[in-house]
């Protein structure tokens, strides 16, 4: 029986690089960035403080009610992962929209 190399190799999955969210007027600004907040303290608790400060990367633009997280290191898909989840509970699936890109 032969075997190939590429049938040992791990099958790679692209995933989005960039996380884009928008927030419904009604929605408070102060309380997304809360969660954001709430989200990056989770993201330390799984990989340390030092790792999310240096691959996290991501932005909070409340006067264009938007977010924008940057997904492409285990860090920043867990980051977005976790604000999802927490944006999800505090305000709803319509209260924002997020696009992966």
């Amino acid at each position: 029986m032969k075997c190939s190399r590429a049938a040992l190799e791990p099958e790679i999955i692209m995933l989005p690089a960039t996380y884009f969210y928008s927030f419904r007027p009604e929605i408070p600004m102060a309380e997304v960035e809360d969660s954001l907040t709430l989200a990056t303290m989770a993201a330390e608790s799984l990989h340390g403080r030092s790792r999310v400060r240096l691959e996290a990367r991501f932005v909070l633009e409340a006067d264009r009610r938007a977010c924008r997280i940057e997904a492409a290191t285990p860090v920043g898909q867990d980051l977005a992962s976790i604000f999802t989840g927490l944006l999800a509970r505090q305000f709803g699936e319509e209260g924002f929209s997020v696009e992966a890109r």
